[in-house]
């Protein structure tokens, strides 16, 4: 009885272990969109500060406001085929049977 005790909190080590990795990938996750969605959000600030100042006359550079906003335009389109992977995952794992 006694090597039974003693088995049991090694038995329960490696499922805490795989729970906090099981976290920690998920808030990595997390943190990976919040980045693709703040670098999309400044790209899409910048191309329209370029745009701005190509109205405005500031900026004769119309060759890099061109290219700041198809970076913007990528970006953006990236950002959604994201989102929709993420909703296709969900729904396919919604519809799994447990």
């Amino acid at each position: 009885m006694e090597a039974i005790q003693s088995i049991a909190p090694a038995l329960t080590t490696p499922v805490q272990t795989n729970a906090s990795a099981a976290t920690q990938a998920e808030s990595s996750f997390g943190d990976i969109l919040k980045t693709m969605v703040a670098e999309t959000n400044q790209t899409q600030q910048t191309a329209d500060q370029a745009m701005q100042q190509l109205h405005a006359g500031d900026e004769k550079n119309l060759h890099g406001a061109m290219i700041s906003m198809e970076k913007a335009d990528i970006s953006l389109r990236y950002m959604i085929q994201v989102r929709n992977k993420a909703i296709d995952a969900y729904q396919e794992i919604m519809r799994m049977q447990v």
